[in-house]
């Protein structure tokens, strides 16, 4: 029987996380109902609550790496590259207007 509510429970999750409170408050729903001891309850809580864990951080992962796909498929530049660009210009009007300076007191 535990096997069974296990593995319905974890079809179930998919990808949404369950809260730690949720699986508590289902686990201990079916303690009363007499289909798990307490002990079942404890361990199959302990097991949802890692395999919800272990699948956020492969939604995350999963979510990082499709982001970065589309950053570099849009071609959209860094925010390190535009401050270096920005960097780049502010020298060049600083030169410009130096050389503009020694051209037009001359």
């Amino acid at each position: 029987m535990l096997e069974l509510i296990r593995k319905g429970l974890l079809a179930s999750l998919g990808a949404v996380v369950m809260t730690k409170e949720r699986v508590e408050k289902a686990t201990r729903s079916l303690v009363e109902e007499g289909k798990l001891s307490r002990e079942e309850a404890d361990s199959l809580t302990e097991e949802l609550i890692r395999s919800g864990e272990r699948q956020w951080e492969e939604i995350q992962t999963s979510l990082s790496e499709n982001i970065k796909k589309a950053v570099e498929r849009v071609d959209v530049a860094r925010r390190t590259e535009v401050d270096a660009l920005k960097d780049r210009v502010e020298n060049l009007e600083k030169r410009l207007s130096m050389l503009e300076e020694r051209l037009g007191g001359a």
